[in-house]
């Protein structure tokens, strides 16, 4: 079983904690968003995973590295490749062609799902969905009688479905969906200037190919700021359900209250201040005289005299003031004029 992750878009939307890590090395509940989303798919296959291959732009070798680690993480081999254009879903995992051989996921990095199916051997192929109360943002299946997939629409005008497709997919043939990507590219059909992966997967529909739809209990999107922080509570809430430590053994915990769920990582120090629920603290960071809740701050920050909630902050960062939301990226430094 190969898993193939196109990741090549920048995260426009979560600026300005892009402008220095890829929207999927963002950490939520203390792990990079990509890493979560491999390691929740790879628990729902009874295959090995032989291979992560992982869809980047120009992201530096040090990214490069990380996303190697990931799949090494799995037991997995790691590839890079390379979508040099914005030019659609079906041209990005395209990009990854030498990985569409067998039994194939291909999961989009931007977002988190909650599931408690298990991919059968015996299935054609299978979309993740969630069903929504508005699916007019969306791309949704339609379903038949019998529960099978028989047609895709993308951002309704009228109601088709409520079911959504969330960006996860399995095809048990990866070599016949790549015949029909390289179809559409041969033959240049393109919507608004881009490839998109529903014609092809209308395309195997038409010729036989069956779709079953994968319910997911929930969808987490890392789209921006506000849904990031929303998705690091739900991450929190989950990993807490399951009984996991979230914080490390390496904390120094002075004359302060943690309010679980929260993650702190190896190396933090949180003093005189109270910490949750629901926050995460990035290895290395230093907490003092503050209140948090509801945040998520990244590596080797500096926070004093804070009262926050609901609020995101990069690696890096000082912030010695009194602001009560905030979204800052890495490298920055904020103090009270002197």
């Amino acid at each position: 079983m190969n898993i193939i992750v196109p990741m090549a878009g920048r995260g426009s939307r979560l600026r300005p904690h892009t402008l220095t890590v890829p929207k999927p090395l963002i950490k939520v509940g203390g792990k990079p968003i990509v890493h979560r989303l491999v390691e929740d798919i790879s628990k729902m296959c009874k295959e090995k995973i032989d291979e992560v291959a992982f869809v980047i732009g120009d992201f530096g070798e040090q990214v490069e590295k990380e996303l190697i680690a990931v799949a090494k993480d799995l037991g997995a081999k790691g590839s890079i490749h390379y979508q040099k254009e914005p030019l659609g879903t079906a041209h990005a995992v395209l990009c990854a062609e030498q990985s569409l051989e067998g039994p194939v996921i291909v999961a989009f990095a931007d977002t988190l799902f909650k599931a408690d199916f298990q991919i059968s051997e015996e299935i054609e192929g299978m979309i993740w969905v969630k069903q929504i109360d508005d699916p007019s943002a969306f791309g949704v299946v339609k379903l038949n009688l019998a529960n099978e997939i028989v047609d895709f629409v993308e951002k309704p005008t009228e109601f088709v479905s409520d079911l959504a497709m969330i960006g996860i997919y399995f095809f048990k043939d990866g070599a016949a969906l790549k015949r029909e990507l390289n179809y559409l590219l041969e033959n240049n059909l393109q919507k608004g200037g881009e490839y998109q992966l529903p014609d092809a997967l209308r395309r195997l529909t038409e010729k036989g190919t069956t779709f079953l739809p994968g319910k997911v209990d929930a969808w987490l999107d890392c789209g921006n700021k506000k849904v990031t922080v929303d998705t690091n509570k739900h991450v929190l809430n989950f990993d807490h359900e399951k009984g996991l430590n979230l914080v490390d053994k390496n904390v120094d915990i002075v004359n302060s209250t943690i309010i679980q769920p929260c993650f702190i990582g190896t190396g933090a120090k949180i003093i005189d201040s109270v910490v949750g629920p629901h926050v995460s603290i990035g290895e290395n960071t230093i907490v003092r005289s503050s209140v948090l809740s509801n945040c998520l701050i990244q590596n080797d920050s500096s926070l004093a005299h804070l009262n926050l909630k609901d609020s995101m902050v990069g690696a890096l960062v000082e912030i010695h003031q009194k602001p009560k939301d905030l979204s800052v990226g890495d490298f920055t430094k904020i103090h009270d004029a002197e």
